[in-house]
């Protein structure tokens, strides 16, 4: 009976650890089926052999995240920023997603600076894990001549992201802010002892880069190109300032204005024909400028001329349309930024009604009507311009004057709209101070998406032009709104000409 009992008893504890050992078996397969999520590699999204083991990742890119408890992924994240995925790509070992394009790397947590984190029903990993930025670019500086020691200087680029270290001049700049968008690099300006250009290092996650800072005067535009004796002209650009020669033409300008921040020079223009049409030259200590373009184009400069409205061959006015020539100057379109006391020709229209316009044939009776010299007609479409003298003497508040050439015809149309607050909705009433020039590069002739010249640029000249470099072509004031313009037009335009702006 002793015998007995103890055969059941051994029984019994072989059964209990059996049952002890399914139990923990049990448990284990449990964990592994609903735990935490784990990882342990990441490989390149990639058919064989380019599936291999990456040890850094970039934006954009497409891997694999080997691991464990994968499958019921919720979230995951680089650097912080969550990433899109599709689930059925996932399976309990792997998972297969793009890594995001736009990743903040500048002024974040540090905790979560390369690192990827990965959230489940049942958990969350994070494995630490290089995420590089896309290799860098530096275009340009805010560096003005007005700039002195102790001012903050900008570095402007992309992808200026985990900037390790940045010189200047081979020193040492030691405190520094980045953008979060990783556009800038902001610092104070040091005492430097060196003379310009000054060599520029900055050694970044994504490599090293070198630049180079130097001071040099510009040229944006000329206010009036055409004046008449007695006009305020300005010439607008940057580091305008310790002039030491200022040329406009032909005519050499002692007496002019320099403003304080290098942002124009002004003078009072002399007697049009005491010089002959040329270059703006401006020289100083920082190097020389010049307008790509002849100025006083009034004076006999015939190249590129469409039309001035003066008797002869360029005079430019089809005699019927909805303008009106000046036989002479018109006391409204005058004032101290600009006089014009030739003939030209204006609008004079009321407010206009929604989808109407206005017709200005202007240039369809000159000769040649040549646009380029046909040995330019490869040239690119940025390189050249169209020019005007322009005065609004009413404010203008809506109704596009828009440039067609005959060629291109509804195709390409370039769009003049000074009344548009660039970047908004908004409109902000326009009116010059006489007469003043107008530069519309021939890249802002456009197609039509919605409205005409609202598209993309003409790629070819020949496009707007045909192979001759020569078409008749004509402006047109239309409302492409459905509404009512808030004014109407009353504005003269004079000496329409091409001109190279490159």
């Amino acid at each position: 009976m002793k015998k007995l009992l103890n055969n059941r008893i051994s029984h019994l504890l072989f059964l209990s650890m059996m049952l002890i050992v399914t139990m923990l078996t049990s448990c284990n397969n449990d964990d592994d089926l609903n735990g935490a999520p784990v990882i342990t590699t990441v490989r390149n999204y990639a058919a064989a052999p380019n599936d291999t083991l990456v040890t850094k990742i970039v934006p954009g890119q497409w891997i694999v995240i080997h691991g464990k408890n994968l499958k019921q992924a919720i979230k995951i994240s680089f650097n912080g920023s969550s990433a899109e995925f599709d689930g059925g790509l996932f399976s309990d070992d792997t998972a297969v997603l793009q890594v995001p394009w736009s990743l903040p790397f500048n002024n974040i947590d540090p905790d979560v600076v390369n690192t990827i984190q990965y959230v489940t029903n049942t958990g969350t990993t994070t494995f630490k894990f290089d995420v590089i930025p896309p290799p860098a670019t530096i275009t340009g500086n805010s560096m003005t001549a007005a700039t002195k020691v102790g001012d903050s200087i900008y570095i402007y680029g992309t992808n200026l992201y985990l900037i390790k270290k940045l010189t200047l001049a081979d020193m040492d700049v030691s405190s520094f802010k980045t953008a979060d968008d990783g556009s800038s690099v902001g610092f104070v300006l040091p005492v430097i002892n060196k003379p310009m250009p000054w060599a520029g290092v900055l050694v970044a996650a994504s490599g090293t880069y070198e630049f180079d800072v130097l001071i040099v005067p510009e040229i944006y535009a000329v206010s009036n190109a055409n004046p008449s004796q007695g006009d305020l002209v300005r010439v607008y650009g940057k580091n305008l300032n310790g002039i030491s020669s200022f040329s406009f033409g032909s005519k050499a300008i002692t007496a002019f204005t320099e403003d304080p921040d290098g942002s124009y020079v002004e003078f009072t223009a002399p007697d049009m024909w005491s010089y002959t049409n040329g270059k703006v030259t401006i020289v100083n200590s920082y190097g020389t400028v010049s307008t790509p373009y002849d100025i006083n184009t009034q004076n006999n400069k015939w190249l590129g001329l469409l039309a001035n409205f003066e008797w002869g061959d360029y005079f430019g006015y089809a005699w019927w349309g909805d303008i009106s020539l000046a036989f002479g100057p018109v006391a409204d379109f005058n004032g101290s930024m600009g006089t014009n006391n030739s003939m030209y020709v204006y609008f004079n229209t009321p407010v206009l009604d929604g989808g109407a316009s206005k017709y200005a044939p202007l240039g369809n009776s000159n000769t040649g009507n040549k646009w380029i010299p046909v040995e330019n007609i490869s040239d690119p479409v940025e390189n050249w311009g169209l020019q005007f003298e322009i005065s609004v003497a009413h404010p203008w508040d809506g109704g596009t004057l828009y440039i067609r050439t005959e060629f291109a015809g509804d195709n390409f149309v370039a769009r003049y709209e000074p009344w548009k607050i660039p970047g908004s909705n908004k409109t902000l009433a326009y009116k010059t101070n006489g007469w003043q020039t107008v530069t519309i590069p021939l890249s802002e002739f456009r197609s039509k998406v919605v409205t005409l010249g609202d598209g993309e640029s003409a790629s070819r000249l020949n496009q707007l032009l045909g192979s001759t470099g020569a078409s008749s072509y004509n402006m047109t004031l239309k409302n492409f709104a459905s509404f009512k313009t808030t004014t109407g037009f009353y504005a003269a335009i004079d000496n329409i000409r091409v001109v190279k702006i490159k």
